[in-house]
């Protein structure tokens, strides 16, 4: 099973191929040994992608240094990937589920069951970060665990109150380790480190762009119980995050908020289309007596 894993690391650090080509390549070969001895003009027919793409695969899959970097990042960082028996059991059921993570922290609070993501606008507004005190907060004490993006923004404050309350944040990034992003956010990033968990996707060298925020986006829904949008404008990327979540069958909850602000309005339509309306806290400790027990499967 190591040898596997490895091997699945190493295919996702080669380029010409994506995620979906690589889940051909273990149902062809579940050992994943074979696809080092075909030609590029092999893996070109066999698995339907264009010949200048797998010759680009063919030359990183036997390239000394790809090889060098893995075993240099390896020995740095922990990761798990989707053939790993400790491979989070809500990511397996996501559409897309990340084929490796790379992690720094705290890898066990992937076990935890309560576990909210807390979204919102790069651009809050004044009444952001009362509405995280008087909801986010007492979740923190009640022992949930916060996932976010560590963007600016709504995300940057859930992290913060969950570490300034000594509860447990993780934080879902768009790019490699060695690429913090944004930049102000570095002595946050290390906080989290050090007291929560970082999760990429993204091998440590890859620095950030700008399709690697919507990917993202899957996972920190994916890992949660329920996504909760504290402000949005009506175009605000954090919807996709929504979306992704509705499309895994998690909850959403939105908070209203003046309706003079443009950062409530992706909320309120939110909560028009059927999102559960949050006042306090306590709205959703009501969902989780509900529904705990079916989400504590999922993740067992």
């Amino acid at each position: 099973m190591e040898k596997i894993r490895l091997r699945l690391i190493h295919l996702t650090r080669c380029r010409g191929v994506t995620r979906r080509v690589i889940r051909k390549f273990l149902l062809f070969d579940s050992t994943l040994t074979k696809i080092y001895e075909l030609s590029p003009l092999e893996i070109s027919k066999t698995f339907s992608i264009p010949l200048k793409n797998a010759s680009l695969f063919h030359s990183d899959l036997h390239n000394l240094s790809v090889r060098q970097r893995l075993k240099r990042d390896l020995s740095m960082y922990q990761n798990v990937t989707i053939v790993d028996d400790n491979y989070p059991p809500v990511l397996n059921t996501i559409k897309d589920a990340p084929l490796v993570l790379y992690t720094m922290g705290d890898f066990n609070l992937l076990s935890h069951t309560q576990m909210l993501s807390v979204i919102g606008t790069r651009n809050p507004s004044t009444e952001a970060i009362a509405k995280m005190e008087y909801i986010v907060k007492p979740l923190v004490k009640d022992n949930w665990f916060i996932v976010s993006g560590l963007a600016k923004g709504i995300d940057s404050f859930a992290h913060h109150i969950a570490l300034r309350n000594k509860g447990k944040t993780v934080a879902v990034v768009g790019s490699g380790f060695h690429h913090i992003y944004p930049k102000q956010n570095t002595s946050l990033f290390r906080q989290i480190a050090e007291n929560g968990l970082i999760i990429s996707e993204y091998p440590p060298d890859i620095p950030p762009a700008k399709f690697h925020f919507p990917e993202r986006n899957r996972i920190i829904s994916g890992l949660s119980f329920g996504t909760l949008v504290i402000e949005a404008t009506e175009k605000s990327g954090t919807l996709i995050t929504v979306d992704q979540a509705l499309d895994q069958g998690r909850e959403v909850y939105a908070v209203p908020g003046s309706p003079l602000l443009p950062q409530t309005r992706g909320c309120h339509r939110m909560i028009q289309e059927g999102a559960k309306l949050v006042y306090s806290s306590e709205d959703i400790h009501e969902d989780w007596e509900t529904l705990s027990k079916i989400y504590g499967n999922a993740k067992s």
